[in-house]
């Protein structure tokens, strides 16, 4: 844990800090929770946090062998940068595809925008009158 907090990765450490406990401690504040774009900026910024956690999970594990001698910074290839772009690209094509299959409007909110059905004509009664 030390090693985390003072290491050569401490800044994506104390980002994910920040990020995961100081910025969630707005949502305390009723006129935060009213305001919408706040909010989606606060759940982007927890969204990049939780990012940062599993960085700091994976990297500092790769960091630190149990050999001090195989000890040494990560440096990322360009097989780790295509990997990366291409999950966003394949997140993204999935996200188009999900959008171009189902609506992006709920049924419930659509009944308000359609036109409203014409109105029935009477009923026909289905008794014939008595009379014979």
């Amino acid at each position: 844990m030390l090693n985390r907090m003072t290491g050569p990765y401490a800044p994506f450490y104390w980002a994910l800090i920040f990020c995961n406990i100081l910025v969630p401690q707005v949502l305390w504040s009723e006129r935060v929770k009213a305001n919408v774009p706040l909010l989606f900026c606060i759940a982007l910024v927890v969204n990049v946090g939780m990012w940062l956690e599993r960085f700091v999970i994976v990297i500092t594990s790769l960091h630190r062998d149990f050999l001090p001698s195989a000890w040494g910074m990560y440096y990322p290839t360009w097989v780790d940068w295509a990997i990366y772009i291409g999950s966003i690209g394949l997140f993204l094509t999935l996200l188009f595809v999900f959008i171009r299959v189902l609506p992006m409007i709920s049924i419930f909110e659509m009944r308000t925008v359609l036109p409203s059905p014409k109105s029935r004509p009477a009923p026909v009664p289905s008794v014939a009158p008595a009379g014979d």
